[in-house]
């Protein structure tokens, strides 16, 4: 059995400053979502409503099931809210501070980024490009190494999916350069 001493602790110099502000609190990031879940159970009720959600001389209609699974996640999100509210007097809680906050960004907004270029320039040159900030921006790693790694890993890419697997992927303008 390992002791506390045994262990090793390895400090991030670039974590999230621990006196960060709080940007949401638990309580209203669960009342949020909750919010948004009853609305889209509501959606769905009503589309599998007008879909037909009872029983036909053949069985179910195509929104019977559809229909009380929009119910149960309604109910679900009604409990939720509830829950919530009943325990407002309790303290607090930071569900993200503004640091924090902007670390999960430096990853979604590119990788948001990355899926709608996809549908223009490609999926090659959208992983070069994905690939190449990350390491660049993020990771701090030398331009001409963030390069020449998402170069190659664009290739074997292109090589495993077009050439090898036969497998067709969306592959934008330059598509057009290779006569495709």
């Amino acid at each position: 059995m390992a002791s506390k001493s045994d262990e090793i602790v390895v400090e991030d110099p670039t974590a999230p400053a621990s006196d960060s502000p709080a940007v949401a609190s638990k309580r209203t990031v669960d009342v949020v979502v909750s919010l948004l879940l009853l609305a889209f159970a509501g959606l769905l009720a009503f589309d599998n409503w007008r879909t037909g959600m009872g029983w036909d001389a053949t069985g179910p209609q195509a929104g019977y099931f559809p229909f009380y699974l929009s119910v149960i996640l309604a109910g679900a999100s009604l409990w939720g809210l509830a829950k919530e509210f009943l325990a407002r007097k309790q303290a607090r809680e930071t569900f993200v501070t503004r640091a924090q906050l902007r670390r999960v960004l430096q990853v979604f907004v590119p990788t948001l980024a990355f899926c709608l270029f996809t549908q223009w320039l490609g999926l090659y040159v959208a992983s070069f490009l994905l690939i190449a900030g990350f390491m660049v921006f993020v990771g701090r790693i030398a331009v001409w190494k963030s390069l020449l790694t998402a170069f190659l890993f664009s290739l074997v890419m292109f090589v495993t999916f077009e050439i090898a697997f036969d497998v067709i992927m969306p592959k934008g303008p330059l598509e057009a350069l290779f006569g495709h």
